[in-house]
C-alpha cells in the first residue's frame, strides 16, 4: 500500500539525511573523507538551496554546509534517529 504514495520531491527547507547506501557507492564518496561523521545519516539537516541535481545542506551543528546529490538525500522521519 505505501508503494503506491508517491513521495514529496525534496526543495528548499526539506529536511533531509544522507541516504548511506547511495552515498556509500558513489562517484562523490571516492573523492571524499572515507567515513563521514554520524550526524549526517541521522539528521536532520535542512536545505538551503537547490542547483540543478545538488542541494545545499545545513546542519543542526557548528560545520560548514555541505553539497549533496538529491538523489542522494532522503526527507527525515523522526523515528530513523
Amino acid at each position: 500500500m505505501t508503494e503506491s504514495i508517491q513521495k514529496k520531491p525534496l526543495k528548499k527547507g526539506s529536511l533531509v539525511v544522507l541516504d548511506r547506501e547511495k552515498y556509500i557507492n558513489s562517484v562523490e564518496s571516492l573523492a571524499s573523507d572515507i567515513e563521514l561523521p554520524n550526524y549526517v545519516f541521522e539528521g536532520p539537516g535542512e536545505i538551503l538551496g537547490i542547483k540543478e541535481d545538488y542541494a545545499q545542506v545545513r546542519w543542526r551543528r557548528p560545520v560548514p554546509d555541505v553539497w549533496f546529490k538529491l538523489e542522494q538525500l532522503k526527507e527525515y522521519t523522526p523515528e530513523e534517529s
